[in-house]
């Protein structure tokens, strides 16, 4: 039997505003400060530190490598904004190059992507706009042997012990990708009821989810996600479906269960709006909860409700060939996540407008978190 959800509802349409060209201007010559840093020496080949050479603020100076001796250029902020600093200027990649063997240096802080970097829990320090590692040159262990990004192959010259981001503990104690500061500015309209407490504890059923694969694709994954479900649910507004003609025919009778909770109770609710009494039998059993027989818990505990959204999306196939998960992780694109949730309905020409607001969405959320989108988009 297929999981596939067979209800519709009109959604609420959310516009968003870009910036406009004096804003993008005011970047380049205003500075930007981090939300929160620690500071401290990065360590790594050959046991030797991340340098600022000749301890210059200029410009364009190199990092490099250098034997570790605590001065200050050798004590880097690392930010929770994504930002590396040291002598009041921030980590770049010179040109703003996304190529291997791009060089790093010190320029002013501008907030821009090749100034924004992640450090893994692997040791590697990745620029998500290029998707590639910190990296030394050769690799050479001699002093002032400069930096560049490579492709991330996980080897010595690419690990690094950085001091945690965010004063000095991890500023996002729940190990998700998405901040709860990132995750109200995607939701700045949500109803209460959705969460960020309930979202992340949700995540230890499926640990999988926005872990797999490296800084880039766990954030492009969160944002993929989020970004389905915003368009569910009118931004995370909408609990239960709001076409409440529809409730009495989310029942198939010709299951050997039934409906033991009444013919209109199967209606859609929570972020992936669950439907259908074998939706809910199935969700229920691989999460260890009686949904078929008590569907209301997933609009009354909201860590209920993010679960049965982590089950589809992780386990189900929908009327796709593959789950949003492995689409993401296999880089099938976000193209993939919509048609494993609504296929026809919205893929190949069956509703463009509806496929676009999914798109804006995931290009918004993934710009919040720092990372490209990738590629196919579009289903």
């Amino acid at each position: 039997m297929s999981m596939r959800k067979l209800w519709r509802r009109a959604l609420h349409k959310v516009r968003y505003v870009a910036a406009g060209s004096l804003v993008v201007g005011l970047l380049s010559v205003l500075p930007v400060s981090p939300a929160s840093a620690a500071t401290g020496q990065i360590s790594g080949y050959a046991g030797k530190c991340i340098d600022v050479a000749g301890a210059s603020s200029a410009n364009g100076t190199p990092v490099q490598i250098y034997d570790c001796n605590g001065t200050g250029a050798q004590q880097w902020n690392v930010g929770s904004d994504g930002t590396i600093r040291a002598l009041g200027k921030c980590l770049d990649v010179s040109n703003n190059s996304t190529a291997n063997g791009a060089q790093l240096h010190l320029w002013d802080c501008t907030g821009a992507a090749n100034q924004r970097w992640s450090v893994t829990g692997a040791r590697d320090i990745v620029n998500p706009q290029a998707n590639k590692c910190i990296d030394v040159t050769g690799p050479s262990s001699a002093n002032g042997t400069r930096l560049q990004i490579w492709t991330c192959t996980g080897a010595s010259n690419q690990k690094w012990n950085a001091p945690p981001a965010g004063g000095g503990g991890n500023p996002n104690p729940s190990g998700f990708v998405v901040s709860e500061a990132q995750f109200n500015q995607m939701f700045p309209g949500r109803n209460s009821f959705y969460s960020y407490s309930g979202l992340t504890a949700a995540l230890s059923s499926y640990p999988a989810f926005a872990t797999t694969g490296g800084a880039t694709i766990s954030r492009q994954e969160a944002a993929a996600f989020l970004a389905n479900v915003s368009h569910e649910t009118g931004g995370l507004v909408h609990i239960v479906e709001q076409n409440t003609a529809n409730y009495p025919h989310y029942c198939d009778w010709g299951q050997s269960y039934g409906c033991p909770a009444g013919q209109a109770a199967y209606y859609g609710r929570g972020p992936i709006q669950l439907s259908w009494n074998f939706n809910y039998k199935a969700a229920g059993d691989a999460l260890g909860i009686d949904l078929l027989n008590n569907p209301w818990l997933v609009q009354n505990d909201s860590a209920v409700a993010w679960r049965t959204a982590l089950w589809y999306w992780n386990t189900q196939n929908g009327p796709g060939t593959m789950t949003a998960h492995n689409a993401m992780v296999n880089q099938r694109g976000f193209g993939e996540t919509i048609r494993s949730i609504n296929g026809s309905l919205e893929c190949n020409g069956g509703n463009p407008t509806q496929v676009q607001s999914r798109v804006t969405t995931y290009q918004r959320f993934t710009g919040i978190l720092g990372v490209t989108p990738g590629a196919n988009l579009y289903c």
